[in-house]
């Protein structure tokens, strides 16, 4: 049984094409580069091991898929992630979802509040976050991820960055609860 790694064009060819030596030599030089694409066969299954691949591999991945948002210089965990959301972003890209989905994998968290919650104006939304990240060097990455999967027609109207820390406060009250009485002595 022959399989796909080993197959030649001449010899699955009619014997009515093969006596023809033009026939012959052109099969023969179409079965190097079948040979050739047939070796590539086997790296078909990149979808299925992204988790094993290196930032090479990565890389060309997500320029075959057109992932949104890729960068070279990402964490190869960051470059994992976005390729393997891709298609699932792509089908709903322009959602709120799609926009959150993306800053959590990117930032670590990110909320979208739309217009008519806060009262603005329509087609307006806001980003709330954790992430102090949004205001430093991050920033235009940041919005270059929003832009990248937000619907087109919705503006970024502002990030709003949300800061906690854990503080030793104390707070004290007192109540005093008294009569006052006036003592007279009397002569």
């Amino acid at each position: 049984m022959r399989d796909i790694y080993s197959v030649s064009l001449l010899g699955i060819l009619p014997p009515s094409l093969t006596s023809d030596p033009q026939v012959q030599a052109a099969a023969q030089a179409i079965d190097a580069e079948l040979q050739i694409v047939s070796g590539k066969i086997k790296d078909l299954d990149l979808l299925y091991s992204i988790d094993q691949l290196d930032d090479v591999w990565l890389d060309e991945l997500a320029w075959a898929l057109h992932v949104d948002f890729y960068d070279k210089t990402l964490l190869i965990e960051q470059k994992r992630a976005l390729i393997n959301n891709s298609d699932r972003w792509h089908r709903r890209k322009g959602t709120p979802s799609a926009v959150e989905e993306l800053l959590e994998t990117m930032f670590g968290d990110g909320t979208v509040v739309e217009w008519y919650d806060f009262g603005g104006d329509p087609y307006t939304f806001r980003v709330t976050t954790v992430n102090s990240a949004a205001t430093d060097e991050d920033a235009q990455q940041f919005l270059d991820a929003i832009n990248s999967v937000k619907n087109v027609r919705s503006r970024l109207e502002s990030i709003q960055i949300c800061v906690s820390d854990d503080l030793n406060l104390y707070f004290g009250n007192v109540i005093y609860i008294g009569d006052f009485i006036t003592a007279k002595q009397v002569t």
